[in-house]
């Protein structure tokens, strides 16, 4: 009876803390709460405004003066001029714990905009030597403001952050202009991850399919590779009605296209995993009276697999190579990595989902299958764990198969539950570093 009663002293210090730390989670998760949802309105606007003002990959310039301004009256390390027009931002928090980063893209598309909305977007600018019409019609400018609201909301309540966040505001994930460098791979290598060292990254993706309010995410191989191919056939010159004097390169490219379908439905174990090769482009000939002496066939390879992607580019090149020299014509094949295969490290999705679950609600958040789209976020993914979520941007009760594909005129999302992504992103650095504490 003693021993039980002195074991029950004990016992109640314990249960008292495991209390204690139970309601101040809880609370710390109330504050949030309220203040994503009191900031909606300025997240709201800051969207508007960076929609209404796109800017193209790697020129960036305006929109990264925008979010500099912003981060530095929260009192924020601020650097800019990472990765030519990125930015990164560092909050020290109060109290001890691991080094968190949360990233959004800047960057718009050259894309016309035809929806008719109050900031529907009519700048042009320069790309690769013409002028065209400029659109954030994938979702970036959403992005962006989020993470602004989430650094505002977090800098508010900064004795209670634990360890360090790092927010990444990164350019060119369109993939930047001509040869030019940039993108994450170029944040990485500029030193993003490094100095303080990342333990983790998150990063969300707004969706103009999956409807506002939830979130879609996929353990391990997430979003696919993508690689771009350049396959350059030289033939023999003929006039076009003596085709047996010449060696006619485009009734060589039009083999290839169709054999390249092949490595994917005769010889790619789709079983494993999806790969999609579509040719994109093909170039040749000035007059229709004359055979060419050249064509030149561009397209994508998208893989969810390290190992399917080398087997891949080395059935394109075998394929091209062969068919040419068969008839008479020699083929050369080029291959360039854009984008790595975006892979959510599964022991830290084990760990965040029930974040996700919180910040929702378990019915809200789902898990999905492959997506053949890629993210140049999967290189901070090759420095430390990461996770990549969806979040939902269509109207709620809106049918899906209608919804406006992005990278399109009359993409759009509604804008009207961005706070979800704002507390997302703030219950994410909470519970990483309690989640870390455990183990």
């Amino acid at each position: 009876m003693q021993f039980k009663q002195s074991t029950g002293w004990i016992l109640l210090p314990i249960l008292l803390i495991c209390i204690t730390t139970t309601n101040a989670q809880q609370n710390k998760q109330t504050v949030i709460e309220q203040k994503a949802t009191a900031i909606l309105p300025k997240v709201i606007e800051w969207r508007r405004y960076l929609h209404l003002h796109p800017e193209l990959s790697n020129r960036e310039y305006k929109t990264a003066a925008y979010i500099a301004d912003h981060l530095k009256k929260l009192g924020l390390e601020v650097q800019t001029g990472i990765a030519k027009t990125g930015i990164v931002a560092i909050l020290r928090g109060g109290q001890p714990g691991p080094v968190v980063a949360l990233r959004a893209d800047m960057d718009a598309l050259p894309v016309k905009e035809r929806v008719d909305i109050p900031f529907k977007s009519t700048v042009r600018a320069e790309y690769m030597g013409d002028t065209v019409p400029v659109m954030h019609a994938c979702g970036h400018d959403s992005h962006v403001a989020m993470l602004m609201g989430a650094a505002e909301v977090l800098s508010s309540i900064k004795k209670d952050v634990p360890g360090t966040v790092k927010f990444f505001f990164q350019p060119a994930e369109e993939g930047p202009p001509g040869n030019e460098e940039g993108g994450a791979p170029l944040m990485v290598k500029e030193g993003a991850m490094d100095n303080p060292k990342v333990d983790a990254v998150f990063g969300m993706h707004i969706e103009s399919d999956i409807e506002v309010g939830t979130f879609e995410y996929k353990p391990g191989a997430f979003m696919a590779s993508s690689d771009w191919f350049t396959i350059t056939i030289k033939g023999k010159q003929s006039h076009g009605s003596q085709p047996w004097k010449g060696v006619d390169p485009i009734v060589v490219g039009t083999e290839i296209v169709n054999a390249l379908q092949t490595i994917v439905s005769r010889q790619s174990e789709l079983t494993k995993a999806p790969v999609v090769i579509t040719v994109g482009k093909f170039h040749s000939g000035v007059r229709p009276n004359i055979i060419p002496e050249e064509a030149v066939l561009q397209g994508t390879i998208r893989t969810l697999d390290s190992k399917m992607q080398k087997e891949t580019h080395d059935r394109i090149r075998k394929m091209a190579t062969t068919i040419a020299l068969a008839m008479d014509a020699t083929a050369e094949v080029t291959i360039d990595t854009k984008t790595l295969v975006t892979y959510n490290d599964p022991a830290l999705v084990k760990m965040m989902v029930p974040t996700l679950e919180r910040t929702v609600g378990k019915d809200n958040v789902r898990e999905r299958e492959w997506v053949t789209g890629a993210e140049d976020f999967s290189y901070y993914g090759e420095k430390a764990p990461a996770f990549f979520i969806y979040i939902g941007g269509m109207p709620k009760g809106a049918d899906k198969s209608k919804a406006p594909p992005h990278h399109t005129p009359d993409f759009y999302i509604d804008d009207s539950r961005l706070d979800v992504g704002v507390k997302a992103f703030c219950n994410l650095v909470f519970d990483y570093a309690k989640g870390n504490a455990k183990r």
